[in-house]
């Protein structure tokens, strides 16, 4: 085994030039497999984050109770009673669980919120809101409000709203202003404006605003109880097992981020499905590369090849030889172009520093192992057939030529 790695190592460095441009081949192939991977694994983060990194992952809502409905004997329907039908629904015991929820594995925030319309009102202005009332501290729990901020805080607390900067534009708002916010329940309060963010999303800068949760409760009637309670996840792809496992755990309906997420999901796939094919090319071509050349050599090394034939050795000699030349080739060429690649990919931004304007690259999902690993497979599948074509070379025939 020694001897044949020395001789394939010999028949490398015989004509280096060649062999160079064989190794720079295999390079640029495999630069182009983590090129793809950290793009195309890059691009799905990007997706991900800017459609579900600012939302819950998983919600537990109240169900609206269905209207009692009188049935007359003969079965007609007699009348339809709805009472209190401004009253939101409510978790009546979703606070209590809270704790446990936030104990689950995988989840790294919980916020209990109070949800509703409500009208936005100064002097003649006026504008229909949606309103989230949040504990103080877990404001930017699920949307990160601190990180959105473009003036004042994103703190609520009694008697201050935030709302967003579309909003305030066009209600003519500024810090400090006091303004009437009245609820879907009838009842009003006059808050002070201590934050105005802008997250980029046209429709929520322009409707959502937040009180804290006290503040919610009086404008809702509800002294108890929450409408929803928001989710976080460390990892947004394990939301339909947490999710299961919370419904599991206390009773309570979790809906995962993906229900209704389909179209979204299928266009992730696709784009998964796309950067499989490109990196399957590059593949191929270093598998080409290899064996073209590889086929190139054998012919030039007949008269050798017929010598070390005449000399006793084996055609399984012969075929170990050339597989071991593949080999050296393709760990040469995926070293290399793993090392490029990393180099090309470190002044990208990483994950978490992904700006509109720059390519959503991540080096992290450069699959270095694996490329090394398949080119190095690659090259001794292409290695094959021009060992197998050198074993079968006749030791009278090839030392005579």
């Amino acid at each position: 085994m020694f001897y044949a790695l020395k001789i394939a190592a010999r028949y490398l460095t015989a004509n280096k030039a060649q062999s160079a441009l064989l190794v720079l081949g295999v390079a640029v192939g495999v630069f182009i497999f983590i090129f793809m991977s950290a793009l195309i694994g890059g691009l799905a983060e990007f997706i991900l984050e800017r459609t579900v990194g600012d939302i819950s992952h998983i919600t537990i809502k109240a169900e609206n109770t269905d209207p009692a409905i009188l049935i007359a004997p003969e079965g007609h329907v007699l009348a339809v009673i709805e009472r209190g039908s401004a009253r939101t629904a409510t978790l009546g015991d979703a606070a209590t669980y809270i704790p446990l929820i936030e104990t689950v594995p995988g989840v790294i925030a919980v916020s209990p919120q109070i949800a509703g319309a409500g009208f936005l009102t100064r002097g003649a202005l006026v504008a229909q809101v949606s309103v989230t009332g949040v504990e103080a501290g877990r404001e930017s729990a699920i949307l990160d409000l601190d990180g959105y901020m473009v003036e004042g805080a994103g703190r609520v607390g009694s008697g201050v709203i935030v709302l967003g900067q579309s909003l305030a534009e066009d209600l003519q708002l500024s810090l400090g202003q006091t303004l009437r916010l009245q609820s879907s329940a009838g009842v009003s309060q006059m808050l002070t404006l201590s934050g105005i963010y802008k997250t980029g999303n046209g429709m929520m800068d322009a409707s959502s605003v937040f009180v804290s949760l006290p503040t919610a409760r009086a404008l809702f009637a509800l002294p108890q109880g929450l409408t929803r309670v928001e989710i976080k996840l460390r990892d947004l792809n394990t939301a339909d097992a947490i999710a299961a496992r919370i419904r599991a755990q206390t009773g309570l309906d979790a809906v995962p981020w993906t229900d209704g997420a389909e179209q979204l999901m299928e266009a992730l796939n696709a784009q998964a499905q796309t950067g499989y094919f490109l990196k399957g090319f590059a593949l191929i071509t270093i598998v080409i590369g290899v064996a073209s050349a590889l086929l190139l050599s054998t012919y030039r090394r007949r008269p050798e090849i017929g010598i070390m034939r005449a000399m006793g050795a084996g055609r399984g000699f012969v075929v170990f030889v050339f597989v071991t030349q593949g080999a050296l080739i393709g760990l040469m060429g995926g070293l290399a172009g793993a090392g490029l690649g990393y180099l090309a990919l470190l002044p990208f931004p990483t994950r978490d520093a992904f700006r509109p304007g720059t390519l959503p690259m991540d080096i992290t999902q450069g699959s270095y192992g694996l490329a090394i690993a398949l080119t190095v497979l690659g090259a001794i599948l292409a290695s094959i057939l021009p060992a197998r074509s050198a074993a079968r070379v006749d030791p009278v025939t090839a030392i005579g030529q």
